[in-house]
């Protein structure tokens, strides 16, 4: 299978305004790249690449006073197979857990695993370990969260999200991470595309799309607590504690949004 996908974002800036961009494939993804991947800028200005703390292929810029677009577009071929199932995926002994999974079970700033884990373990402490435990926490934010666009808050976390019960993708993620991380499961948010691949349109313009992570029988699977089904032709953009490590734009500084359009389709 062969997937377009690309965006543009128009931003105003009242003065020169430092920015880290995460708007490039992960490198895990860039091996399928069919073609090159290049971040356009108008009007253009010096960006430098590197990887963040997460390996994320990141840029860094100084955005002049005025307004700044941003717009790439990207063909990928993918194996057209949706998210694997896997029942048998054991959870492991936090003992047993390796060193860098560790941090992905603490709380975080949208993740308060301090305010969640008794309901966590009200919850889901009789559910078996392992791959049936993560879906159970999936199964619950699924239905606990209504989406709605109009109620979208960057500053919600996962314990507000689970008091007010609606919210859009990000939400949903966070909420099956923190309950993850209170039943000592390594969880980590993820960004990215995820366009209409065989199900029916979304009502609502194209947007990316957060899911997230569970670490389960030596590996680290996708899980999708919005969509609760598995879903083929996910296109990973970012990793992170949450959404504040996964920001497509940090500015430090004002800016305003002028524009904003993400589109993502199979091409063949």
């Amino acid at each position: 299978m062969e997937i377009r996908a690309g965006f543009e974002i128009t931003l105003d800036c009242p003065q020169p305004t430092p920015m880290v961009l995460l708007l490039s494939l992960h490198p895990s993804r860039q091996p399928d790249l069919l073609g090159e991947q290049r971040l356009g800028l108008d009007p253009p200005v010096p960006v430098r690449e590197f990887r963040d703390g997460f390996g994320n292929a990141a840029h860094r810029l100084v955005a002049p006073a005025g307004r700044i677009t941003f717009r790439s577009e990207v063909r990928v071929r993918d194996s057209g197979a949706p998210d694997p199932v896997l029942p048998d995926a054991a959870q492991h002994p936090v003992e047993d857990l390796p060193d860098d999974t560790l941090p992905f079970l603490h709380g975080s700033r949208y993740c308060d695993t301090d305010r969640m884990s008794n309901l966590a373990w009200g919850m889901f402490g009789n559910t078996p370990p392992g791959w049936a435990r993560v879906q159970a926490i999936c199964d619950h934010a699924h239905r606990r969260i209504a989406f709605n666009y109009d109620q979208a808050d960057a500053t919600r976390s996962a314990g507000e999200a689970q008091e007010m019960g609606c919210g859009v993708c990000r939400d949903y993620a966070h909420l099956a991470i923190t309950l993850c991380r209170c039943m000592n499961i390594p969880a980590r948010y993820c960004t990215g595309y995820l366009g209409d691949i065989g199900v029916p349109p979304a009502p609502y313009p194209m947007d990316f799309s957060a899911w997230f992570e569970a670490y389960l029988g030596g590996a680290w699977h996708s899980f999708d607590a919005r969509h609760n089904r598995p879903r083929i032709g996910r296109i990973l953009m970012a990793r992170g504690r949450d959404a504040a490590d996964t920001a497509m734009v940090t500015s430090f500084g004002a800016h305003s949004l002028a524009g904003f359009r993400v589109e993502t389709e199979e091409v063949r």
